[in-house]
């Protein structure tokens, strides 16, 4: 977990540099988003490095992840993540962003700064290629696949476990704002891969969670 880590913040920071050096960019600002897309290889790379790395010592990605998928976690997975967009968040930001007087623009600005880079239909398929394809497979392979299933042959308690894989899942991120909409929505998908035994309804849930936020920023 920590070799996936490092290797692939040392890649993406190497990546960064080239291409950064290559366009003359000085800002994030100016990166447009077939570069955002772009940087996203290193960092895969490094958490499928990791993965596969493990698969071999144990049983095979396959079996040591619980790549599996069911046709009852469509319907599941679908749900949940509309359920945390529109229901769960919502009523746990709510009293938050009082709290700590921000507000819902502060909260979707990350989101919408990238939106904002999709330009005409292929700006938006490359979009949704990386948030609501991409991500929710790699993310979910290295989070809830290597990171909790580490945690539970260690025998951490099952609760525990899936709370240490949403912190570091929120954490990876680095968006404070957004950290406990994240931590929720991560121990929510690790707590639904042990009671499921497979992947497959939290790729489904986060592919869906994020598929609401392009559609809604797309539609806004």
């Amino acid at each position: 977990m920590a070799l996936g880590i490092g290797l692939s913040q040392l890649l993406l920071l190497v990546a960064q540099v080239v291409v950064f050096a290559l366009a003359g960019w000085d800002d994030l600002a100016e990166v447009p988003l077939w570069a955002v897309a772009l940087l996203q290889v290193p960092l895969w790379a490094g958490w499928l490095v990791a993965l596969f790395g493990a698969g071999a010592k144990g049983h095979g990605v396959v079996r040591e992840f619980r790549v599996r998928f069911s046709p009852v976690d469509l319907p599941v997975g679908v749900a949940i993540g509309v359920l945390m967009q529109f229901a769960v968040l919502p009523l746990i930001y709510w009293p938050l962003l009082h709290l700590l007087g921000r507000s819902r623009d502060d909260l979707a600005e990350p989101a919408r700064e990238l939106a904002d880079k999709a330009q005409g239909p292929a700006g938006w398929l490359v979009l949704g290629l990386v948030v609501v394809v991409g991500a929710p497979l790699v993310e979910e392979l290295f989070y809830r696949g290597l990171l909790l299933g580490s945690l539970r042959k260690r025998g951490i308690p099952p609760a525990l476990a899936c709370l240490l894989c949403g912190a570091v899942f929120a954490a990876m991120h680095l968006q404070p704002l957004q950290f406990v909409g994240l931590l929720v929505l991560g121990t929510v998908l690790a707590g639904l891969v042990l009671r499921t035994g497979r992947i497959g309804g939290a790729v489904v849930a986060h592919a869906t969670f994020n598929l609401v936020t392009v559609v809604v920023l797309a539609t806004g």
